[in-house]
Formats: C-alpha cells, structure tokens, sequence
C-alpha cells in the first residue's frame, strides 16, 4: 500500500512566523506541497486547509506535526481527533517534540498505552490551560489599556475640516445631499459611509 508523507503547520495569526516548525519538517524530506501551512486559531477544529488535509490523508499514511498545540488548543478537540486519525482514518502520527507519543511505536505493554495516553492527555491539557492564559492576558491588557484612556482596535481616521464641515453643513439642511457630495467628489455610498464614521 502506498504511504504519502505528511505535515500539518499552524500559527495563531497573521503575526506570528511558521518558520521555526516548517524549517523542522523541510529537513525531514517531506515533499513540500504535502507541508498544510494554516494561520489560525486552535481552539477548534473548524479550519479549513487542516479540514482539506484529513480529506487528503489515507490509511498508512504518515503525519507530521512539530507539538501537540500545533494540532489544536481544545482538550476535547484534541482527543477526539487524535483518536480519529489513527483508528478512523488509521494514520501514523509524529510528533517531533514528543517522540514517546509516535504512533508506530510498538506499544506492547498495557503500561507502554497507559504511558502514552497519561503523556497525550497531560499534552492536550496543557495546551488548553495555556490557551485560556493567553485569552486572560488579553483580556487583563485590554481592560487596563482602556482604563488609561488608551484606544483599542483599528486607529481612529483623521477628517479634514472640510469635509467636516461639508457633512454638518448637510446634516443642518445647509446643504443637500447632491452638493454635498460634489464638494467631497463621493457617492452616495461613500458619502453615507463618512457621515457614519464622523459621527
């Protein structure tokens, strides 16, 4: 039967670099178009290129991942799958950070299996706790930033004089809405959509 070569790489965001772990794999001689680059969160499996890569793997296919929270940050989530790629899907899985849990293995002991589940639960759990203390720095940064008066999100767009004056002009009835938009040179739809962001 044929084994394909696999690798599944995920960073939570656009910020963060996917270097470290695909530099890991690429030196593994994994074909490179068989290397899932996904940036997103893990704290479900609701991914589209990883859901794109299950639909790939077959039985006695090999899959890579560098950890544990590469996979996902749910503790469920994490069994669950895990389970259903090697006895659904009946994949190998590596985890290069983590070789105890590889599953070809030979795991001929009942001791050897508990060791392996004990190791993979404590993994999955771990992942967990630290995604939810990252989601408590955010929330404990954010809630200090705005009691100092700092602004949060996107910046806020600075508006010229005129164009402030021409959309108060229009909201005194100073001006209709033709003329107003001609002074600005907008739409309709642009015009509105700065009269809302003004506000």
């Amino acid at each position: 039967m044929q084994q394909n070569v696999y690798a599944y790489v995920r960073v939570s965001s656009d910020g963060q670099n996917e270097d470290r772990q695909l530099k890991e794999l690429l030196e593994l001689d994994i074909p490179r178009n068989n290397i899932v680059i996904e940036k997103a969160s893990g704290k479900n499996f609701n991914r589209s290129k990883y859901n794109g890569l299950l639909k790939r793997l077959k039985s006695n296919d090999i899959l890579y991942i560098s950890s544990i929270d590469r996979l996902g940050r749910d503790y469920n989530g994490i069994i669950n799958e895990w389970n259903k790629l090697i006895n659904d899907i009946k994949v190998t899985i590596k985890v290069l950070d983590m070789p105890l849990l590889d599953t070809d293995k030979k795991q001929t002991t009942p001791m050897d299996r508990y060791v392996c589940d004990m190791v993979l639960l404590t993994l999955a759990f771990q992942a967990e706790q630290e995604w939810q203390n990252i989601k408590s720095r955010q929330k404990a940064g954010i809630a200090i930033a705005k009691e100092k008066g700092k602004h949060l999100g996107r910046p806020k767009v600075a508006y010229s004089e005129k164009e402030m004056k021409v959309v108060r002009d229009w909201q005194n009835g100073a001006l209709t809405l033709n003329e107003a938009m001609l002074k600005l040179k907008r739409r309709k739809s642009s015009f509105y959509k700065l009269v809302a962001q003004i506000k």
